[in-house]
């Protein structure tokens, strides 16, 4: 027998979302993401069915290697909408990070990627419609997460030779005399 993949109906569409929703909020982001690529076969740049495919691709990650980021960001980035391109590619940053946090990385990883996301964020509160603070929400959220880490240690300041600080010629003098 032949698997084939079968392509669903263009009026079906609104239906396979409202699953895919309710899978998502099932936490079956797998489920998702299935009837996402579903969606998408049967119209390839449907705004709802990227955002969500994207978002249930970052529901998935735990913090290891094998984490898609590159597939969410593709997906992220092929969003028509430019606010909603910074504001989902900053979600991935801060999702991403979350789970390294998870899996316990160490905060000196995760500070440069919760810093890419409050870039995405930041560039998105600038052209967000009105009304609309999700980015502001997600910022406030990065930077409470960044105060809950530990000051970064200070290394203790060694003194250097500068080149004003050289020894006395007659004491490298007697010093070579002496090791003779």
């Amino acid at each position: 027998m032949e698997h084939t993949l079968k392509v669903i109906s263009k009026s079906g569409i609104e239906e396979a979302l409202s699953k895919a929703t309710l899978y998502r909020y099932l936490n079956e982001p797998e489920e998702t993401e299935s009837i996402c690529h579903d969606i998408l076969a049967a119209e390839p740049e449907h705004q709802v069915a990227l955002r969500m495919l994207g978002l249930a691709i970052t529901d998935q990650f735990t913090g290891h290697i094998t984490d898609r980021y590159g597939d969410a960001e593709e997906i992220f980035q092929r969003l028509s909408d430019l606010y909603e391109r910074h504001y989902y590619s900053g979600l991935l940053y801060e999702r991403r990070a979350k789970a390294q946090m998870r899996a316990g990385r160490p905060p000196h990883v995760l500070v440069g990627l919760f810093h890419e996301a409050m870039r995405y964020f930041e560039e998105a509160e600038k052209i967000r419609p009105a009304g609309n603070d999700d980015a502001m929400l997600r910022w406030n959220r990065c930077v409470r997460l960044l105060e809950k880490f530990p000051a970064p240690e200070q290394e203790p300041e060694q003194p250097t030779l500068e080149d004003h600080d050289l020894a006395p010629v007659h004491v490298i003098r007697n010093s070579a005399r002496a090791a003779r």
